[in-house]
C-alpha cells in the first residue's frame, strides 16, 4: 500500500470507518514537516479518529544487521539488544506492520545512549523516515546526555545542538529519555534545565522511560521508578511529559490529591502492557486519572501493535474512551487537527 495514499481503516472489528487527508504542510529546516487533520466523507458514517502508536521504535539497517559491533561499544544499547532475539525493526519494517495491523500513524523514538556518535546516527534515521513517510511516521530525537555524574558545559552545548538540529528537521518530541541513566544529578541539573528550555522553546513532548519498583526483572527495565519521574514532573510542571509504561505505577498514586494535581501536563502509554499489567490497567488508570491521559502505545517492535489494540478493544472502555486513547489524545499533544 502506497505511504501517500489516503485509508480507510475497519475500527477494531466495528462499523465505523476512518479516513484521512492532508490539509496543510509546513516546511521547517533540513527536512519536511507535515501536518494533518481529517476529513469526512458526506453521507458516510466516519470515526473523527485515526490510530495513532505513541510508542514505536525504529533503528538504521545497518545497526540492525551489525547489533553485535554496537553492543560491544555501547553499554545502554547491549543491555536491550545484544541478544539476536531482541527484536530491531527498520521504518519500513513498521511501516508494513502498521499497514498489517491497521495503525494509521506512529511516533518512532530514540533510546538512552551513552554514545553521542549513535545517538545522533538514530536521530539521523528517524528525521530520514519521517521524510520518506511523513503521513505515517512523526519522529521524537534523543539528546546526547551523558551518562556519568558530571556533565560538562560542552557537553551540556552538544546536547541542546542536537535537539535544536533535530527540531529543525522535522522532530515533534524528545525521547525515550530515560531518568534513571540520563539524569543522575537529579531534575535541575545544568543538563537537564537547558534540555527543558528547547522543549519549552519549540513546545516539544518529552517522553521518558519508566519502570516498576517491584515485580520482575526484565532487560531494559532500569530504575526509573515513580518517584524519580515525578520529581522531574514536578520540577517542570509547564512541560507536557509522556510516562511510558503506564509511568510505572505513578497513576495509582493519584489516588493521593497533591500527585494528581501535579500530574495536569503528564500522561501515561501502554507500551509492553501485555508483559507488564492484566488488562484490567486500563480501567483502573481511566478511572484514576481520566481517560484523557492514556495514549496507545504498544513498543513495536517488541510487541505487535495488533496485540494492544485488541487488548484495548476489551479492556471495558466506552467507545469515547478508547477514541482518546488511540488517537484523540495524540492528535491533541502533536498539533493534529480535527476535521
Amino acid at each position: 500500500m502506497s505511504a501517500e495514499r489516503p485509508r480507510r481503516y475497519a475500527y477494531l472489528h466495528q462499523k465505523t470507518i476512518f479516513y484521512r487527508e492532508p490539509v496543510r504542510r509546513h516546511s521547517t529546516g533540513l527536512l519536511q514537516q507535515t501536518t494533518y487533520t481529517l476529513e469526512r466523507d458526506t453521507g458516510a458514517c466516519y470515526n473523527e479518529a485515526m490510530i495513532v502508536d505513541f510508542h514505536t521504535h525504529v533503528f538504521p539497517p545497518r545497526m540492525k544487521e551489525d547489533r553485535h559491533r554496537y553492543a560491544q561499544a555501547d553499554a545502554g544499547f547491549a543491555r536491550l539488544y545484544s541478544s539476536p532475539r531482541a527484536r530491531m525493526a527498520t521504518a519500513d519494517e513498521l511501516v508494513s506492520r502498521m499497514d498489517r495491523d491497521g495503525v494509521d500513524v506512529s511516533v518512532i523514538l530514540n533510546g538512552g545512549w551513552a554514545t553521542a556518535d549513535f545517538c545522533a546516527e538514530v536521530n539521523d534515521y528517524i528525521l530520514e523516515s519521517v521524510a520518506r513517510y511523513p503521513r505515517r511516521l512523526v519522529g521524537f530525537c534523543a539528546p546526547p546526555l551523558a551518562t556519568g555524574d558530571v556533565t560538562s558545559p560542552q557537553a551540556r552545548e552538544a546536547a541542546v545542538r542536537e535537539v535544536e538540529r533535530c527540531v529543525a528537521g522535522g522532530a515533534r518530541g524528545v525521547g525515550e529519555l530515560r531518568p534513571d541513566t540520563q539524569m543522575l544529578q537529579g531534575p535541575e541539573a545544568p543538563d537537564i534545565r537547558a534540555l527543558v528550555e528547547v522543549i519549552r522553546k519549540h513546545r516539544l513532548v518529552l517522553l521518558v522511560h519508566t519502570s516498576e519498583p517491584v515485580g520482575h526483572v526484565y532487560a531494559g527495565k532500569g530504575k526509573a521508578t515513580p518517584d524519580v519521574v515525578y520529581s522531574l514532573i514536578t520540577a517542570y510542571p509547564d512541560v507536557r511529559v509522556v510516562c511510558a509504561h503506564w509511568g510505572g505505577g505513578l497513576p495509582f498514586y493519584a489516588l493521593m490529591p497533591e500527585v494528581k494535581e501535579g500530574l495536569t501536563n503528564t500522561y501515561f502509554d501502554t507500551a509492553a502492557s501485555p508483559f507488564l499489567y492484566t488488562p484490567q490497567v486500563y480501567r483502573a488508570v481511566a478511572d484514576l486519572v481520566g481517560a484523557e491521559k492514556v495514549l496507545f502505545g504498544s513498543d513495536c517492535p517488541l510487541l505487535p501493535q495488533k496485540r494492544l489494540l485488541t487488548e484495548i478493544a476489551s479492556a471495558g472502555l466506552s467507545r469515547e474512551e478508547k477514541e482518546l486513547v488511540l488517537s484523540g489524545n495524540a492528535s491533541r499533544l502533536l498539533g493534529m487537527g480535527t476535521g
